[in-house]
């Protein structure tokens, strides 16, 4: 609809205007009504439109099945679902595995047949077999099982191996076999010790000297 600055622009000044224009009173001014037509598809509408109640329109119609079915959903008893009051007590979890199952049944969880090799009894305690696990393991034990008793266990057997846990730097560390730390204070030593790096899964060999308060005991 052209308006009056429209209408103004394409005519030149000086020039008579063969009919004349007179605006409309104040307040009746005609107000331009919705379109009520089909707002057209989802390539037409503009980019604001698609994701609003526009874009929602024609899902409803469902002119694209795919998007129809994840805006609007799919009745759960096509899925073969018991939507019965009876069934409000029922865990869903036990009755209906999937709804890609092409045949229903009642329990979820298949048959199966645990062969008589797999079957180990009188497993020994676990605590029996740490003294013959290796210095990794018993790591692997400690840092996989925190709070718990294998975590206990693993760092007694630690220590049984004179490994010892620096309170402070959180880390294991035992003294080198080949070199003998020296006394400087009666707090303290200075010597060659093998700390466990639990971030690299390596032991390090450096000088070091150790606090004993420092040393949890």
């Amino acid at each position: 609809m052209a308006t009056w600055n429209d209408f103004r622009s394409q005519t030149p000044l000086g020039s008579a205007l063969s009919t004349p224009v007179s605006a409309p009173p104040p307040g009746l001014t005609p107000v331009p009504k919705p379109s009520t037509d089909n707002d057209g598809t989802e390539e037409e509408l503009s980019e604001m439109d698609r994701y609003g109640l526009k874009g929602l329109l024609s899902l409803i119609k469902g002119e694209n099945t795919d998007q129809n079915t994840v805006a609007l959903g799919t009745d759960l008893s096509l899925l073969g679902l018991d939507m019965s009051e009876g069934s409000l007590d029922v865990k869903l979890s036990e009755t209906f595995p999937s709804p890609w199952v092409e045949t229903s049944r009642s329990e979820v969880e298949p048959e199966y047949k645990t062969p008589v090799e797999f079957k180990v009894g009188d497993v020994p305690p676990i605590q029996e077999k740490l003294t013959l696990f290796t210095d990794e393991t018993l790591f692997y034990l400690f840092y996989t099982r925190p709070r718990d008793v294998l975590q206990e266990l693993s760092a007694r057997e630690l220590m049984n191996r004179n490994w010892r846990y620096h309170k402070e730097l959180q880390v294991w560390l035992t003294k080198d076999s080949n070199t003998e730390p020296v006394q400087q204070s009666p707090q303290s030593e200075r010597g060659i010790y093998i700390f466990f790096d639990p971030h690299n899964w390596d032991k390090v060999r450096k000088e070091f000297i150790l606090y004993y308060q420092s040393i949890m005991s």
